[in-house]
């Protein structure tokens, strides 16, 4: 599934354009690799994204095409926050 998809269905990124922005601005990293916003995501693995003057780091769990807004937390693990 491409990046900036995978953010909009699972709601770590509110719209697909404004996620687009935040990868092409080089704040996405995808195991440690800068990612733009086609890069494919796949279960497993590690993303961190800086939010302004928060990084979140998640581990992918699932990545499917939809998903209830109640479900979307389940597609994604939260491993670590802090502040920069």
């Amino acid at each position: 599934m491409r990046l900036d998809k995978f953010l909009k269905v699972s709601r770590l990124i509110k719209r697909r354009t404004l996620a687009k922005e935040v990868a092409d601005q080089g704040r996405i990293m995808i195991n440690g690799n800068s990612a733009k916003a086609s890069a494919t995501v796949n279960p497993g693995d590690t993303m961190t994204i800086q939010f302004g003057q928060k990084r979140v780091t998640v581990k992918v769990n699932d990545t499917r095409e939809t998903v209830k807004k109640d479900e979307a937390e389940t597609l994604y693990t939260v491993l670590k926050e802090e502040k920069i």
